[in-house]
């Protein structure tokens, strides 16, 4: 177990590591200090090199993170809101650039600040039983950590702008159905089945190549499409300095399961 504070756990186990938001009495939510918490936290299991797959989740089965602790928004103005919203903003861009896969097992509610959490991930598994949303416009406000640019670059533009301008919260079947999330299951439990075996797969899967595949999949939402082609190409061919490249290849030839060193 990595040395966090107990609002937020970190595990590692066979190079998984599971980061949960330990606040189940505040349904999870996220305050400044969670905030610069899981920054730490996802920065220690991105320089960990035993680590291939993060999963991000919260304590309990009610919520994933429900959003900001609002309490914090009391008596703040357009300037001093920012030393709020900018540690978020920080935990979503880190996830960014992060170049190992990071999975959102959402096991509850995922609202405002959790569903923008969540949308930085790379992939989105949730339980039935949970409810999303970026309902900040009947706060009297709007998503401010990347919620209208994520939202709309999932779902499409018609969806998210239906979901923020009204504030309503969807049914993970919803989410399912408009690309919000990739899977839904029947329980919490089913859930953590799930995603354990999601990031296992992962995890067995050739490091570089994962790592090399996720940076340029993340291009698709800024580079020009000439600029991102080039990328890929350089990408595909780092891939073939490695030696997984090498075991891959041998391994179809010779009609065998890979055994890849992640090298």
């Amino acid at each position: 177990m990595l040395m966090t504070e107990n609002i937020v756990l970190c595990d590692v186990e066979d190079a998984i590591a599971t980061i949960t938001v330990n606040r189940p009495d505040r349904y999870n939510a996220l305050n400044v200090n969670v905030k610069k918490t899981l920054l730490q936290t996802f920065k220690q299991v991105n320089e960990n090199n035993s680590v291939r797959v993060v999963i991000l989740t919260g304590m309990g089965e009610k919520a994933f993170i429900s959003g900001a602790d609002v309490n914090e928004f009391v008596g703040k103005n357009s300037e001093t809101i920012k030393s709020i919203v900018n540690p978020s903003r920080a935990v979503s861009r880190y996830i960014d650039s992060m170049n190992k896969p990071v999975i959102a097992a959402l096991n509850g509610y995922a609202l405002g600040g959790g569903c923008e959490l969540a949308m930085a991930c790379d992939i989105r598994y949730a339980s039935k039983n949970a409810r999303l949303g970026l309902p900040e416009i009947n706060l009297g406000t709007m998503p401010g950590n990347g919620g209208t640019v994520r939202l709309a670059r999932l779902v499409g533009l018609g969806i998210a702008k239906e979901l923020i301008l009204t504030g309503e919260l969807i049914s993970a079947e919803e989410a399912f159905r408009i690309g919000l999330v990739n899977k839904v299951f029947v329980s919490v439990d089913a859930l953590k089945d799930g995603v354990l075996e999601l990031a296992t797969k992962l995890a067995n899967r050739p490091k570089i190549a994962i790592q090399l595949a996720n940076q340029t999949l993340e291009k698709t939402w800024y580079l020009p499409f000439e600029k991102h082609l080039k990328f890929e190409l350089e990408a595909f061919c780092q891939t073939f300095n490695t030696m997984d490249l090498s075991e891959g290849v041998h391994a179809f030839l010779e009609k065998r399961e890979p055994n890849f060193a992640h090298h």
